[in-house]
């Protein structure tokens, strides 16, 4: 809340506390020097208030300390102000009180002293002078060179408010929200804060629509919660600015709009509030109300990172990571993750963690990233907690522990983790660190199946073909190995071949059988390329081809399969030696074309 002291001089030179008495001659030397002030003759206006001062004129003298006060009209003097405050608040000139004692509060042309403020605010105060009150106020409240004492400061301020000052009002009704020195009461507060908003002060209307919001002390409505926000945003006050573009961006209140969201957080950013300028940046890296721009939500995130706040710099980290907005730079990524991680955030606790099971942009370091990766798992991060269960099942950065990686996988996939639902399934069916069960096997695969995981997909598919902990169901193993197939899951489209192969689960086709088995080779899966070679050689599903099944044969005896090599000895039989040599070099190009094709993955 903004305190203000009204020292507009044309408001203040006239400011009467009580008529007091003076000579004839002086009131009209006075009202000369006001005639003089009106006119623009401010240096005979000048020489006829001291001729008044001199003369005991209270209000002149007090008009005289406020020329020197504000150095408008003169150079800025607070020790000459303060004599001519003095001079007037000796007389119990209620406003030369008030300043004098203003004066003391500050330490400005005297030495500074608390005591001496309150005295002379309380001067002005039992002569009714209402800033005198909010002052008073202000002082116990904060302790300022007295003893702090919230009942003393709520009787004044409750006093200043009465007599309209929105100051006090808004003060009070924050002691009024918060309990502070009055029992808590929302709709005193809410009371207090409608007076001070009424009077166009910005925090008042701020606060009043957080009431709102909540529904304490009024009734919850969202509508004048944003019209109340509205009215201080206006204000440039920063803090409205940020919940009325909330209330645009989520519709609550007033009809949804991305673009007046957009239009609320910059104002508010501008004017350097964290809080929009992290929403802002969002706003611009999803292209929400405004067209995407990564390099303006990379420039305003580090706005955020620079400031210590631990959200910002880990997204930041995340843009350095994948270079959206930035040059990649793992390094760079790996720093502002560490800060945030540093700050007990879990998500870049992880993400470190990665950092250094990786060694992208530092030092491979298993036993860190066990470290790291512990920190966010212990507050319950589901993916810290499952690359720690990772960490202990292959035994990285800390000693292989079979129990651990299933505790650690177990609170992981009660998240819904589904990595962690596939390890957990993938231990209980090899009973690794648990008792060996393929109905838990098939329960945290299932879970992990229907997230669209397709190593859970394909392990199901198994579960259901093999009849392992389930009644055996060709049709449901199909089902579930397809799906994994579609993702590209090379055992899963070989499995879903040889079904199309035998007919089991689906009606045989040969031709489809062809088309899974060819996906599977592609990839490298040496079964597959033996029942491809077999397709080819005895023309099921296409047309026959010696050339092409000899290929790949050879390709999968590469890889030691047994089966392809009994198939190339039956096949040699009967093919030229043309044809040997032929497909001996079309194995080779697709080996050489399979191999660069891992290299740009890699």
């Amino acid at each position: 809340m903004k305190r203000r002291l009204q020292t507009a001089l044309a408001a203040l030179l006239f400011a009467v506390s009580l008529p007091l008495a003076a000579p004839t001659w002086a009131s009209s030397a006075l009202k000369k020097a006001e005639h003089a002030y009106d006119r623009g003759d401010y240096a005979a206006a000048i020489e006829l208030y001291r001729e008044a001062a001199d003369d005991g004129v209270a209000m002149a003298q007090h008009n005289l300390g406020i020329i020197h006060f504000q150095g408008e009209l003169v150079p800025q003097d607070f020790s000459r102000a303060a004599q001519w405050f003095r001079k007037a608040a000796e007389q119990n000139y209620a406003a030369g009180q008030f300043y004098l004692g203003f004066l003391y509060e500050g330490g400005r042309g005297v030495a500074q002293d608390g005591q001496e403020a309150e005295r002379w605010y309380r001067l002005a105060a039992e002569q009714g002078y209402v800033k005198a009150y909010d002052n008073l106020g202000l002082l116990y409240y904060l302790g300022r060179g007295v003893q702090k004492d919230i009942e003393e400061a709520v009787r004044w301020l409750r006093l200043a408010g009465e007599h309209g000052d929105e100051g006090s009002q808004t003060l009070l009704a924050m002691l009024f929200e918060n309990g502070e020195g009055v029992p808590q009461d929302y709709a005193k507060a809410a009371k207090w804060y409608r007076l001070a908003a009424e009077q166009e002060e910005a925090e008042a209307q701020y606060r009043l629509g957080n009431l709102y919001a909540k529904g304490s002390g009024v009734s919850q409505d969202d509508a004048a919660a944003a019209a109340w926000w509205r009215r201080a945003a206006e204000q440039g006050y920063a803090k409205a600015q940020h919940n009325l573009a909330v209330m645009y961006q989520d519709g609550r209140g007033l009809a949804q709009s991305d673009a007046e969201a957009v239009k609320w957080y910059s104002l508010a950013a501008a004017q350097n509030y964290t809080k929009s300028q992290y929403s802002l940046a969002h706003a611009y890296g999803e292209g929400r109300g405004v067209p995407r721009n990564d390099k303006e939500a990379a420039r305003l995130l580090r706005l955020v990172a620079e400031k210590g706040i631990a959200r910002g710099q880990a997204d930041l980290a995340f843009m350095f990571y994948h270079g959206f907005g930035v040059s990649k730079d793992y390094a760079e990524a790996a720093k502002w993750y560490r800060l945030a991680a540093e700050q007990g955030r879990a998500e870049a606790q992880f993400s470190l963690g990665v950092h250094y099971y990786n060694g992208a942009g530092l030092r491979q370091d298993y036993a860190k990233a066990a470290k790291w990766f512990r920190e966010a798992a212990d507050q319950e991060h589901a993916e810290g907690q499952y690359m720690l269960g990772q960490a202990y099942s292959q035994g990285l950065g800390v000693s292989q522990n079979d129990g651990e990686a299933v505790k650690w996988y177990r609170l992981s996939a009660q998240q819904g983790n589904a990595d962690a639902q596939f390890a957990l399934g993938f231990h209980y069916d090899e009973g690794l660190g648990v008792t060996e069960s393929d109905t838990e096997a098939l329960k945290w695969y299932r879970l992990a199946a229907k997230q669209g995981l397709s190593d859970a997909q394909y392990n199901l598919g198994i579960m259901y073909d093999l009849g392992e902990g389930v009644a055996e169901d060709n049709e449901e193993a199909a089902k579930w190995y397809r799906m994994a197939a579609e993702q590209g899951d090379a055992y899963a489209q070989f499995s879903l071949g040889e079904m199309y192969d035998l007919g089991e689960g689906v009606r045989q086709n040969s031709s489809k059988a062809v088309e899974w088995f060819r996906l599977a080779a592609e990839q490298g899966d040496a079964y597959a390329q033996t029942s491809l070679g077999a397709m080819y050689q005895y023309g099921r599903g296409i047309s026959k081809d010696y050339v092409e099944a000899f290929k790949w044969y050879n390709l999968a005896l590469l890889q030691g399969d047994e089966e392809a090599e009994a198939a190339q000895r039956t096949l040699i039989r009967t093919m030229t030696a043309a044809e040997i040599v032929e497909a001996e070099r079309r194995a080779e190009a697709w080996l050489a074309e399979f191999r660069a094709r891992q290299g740009n993955a890699e």
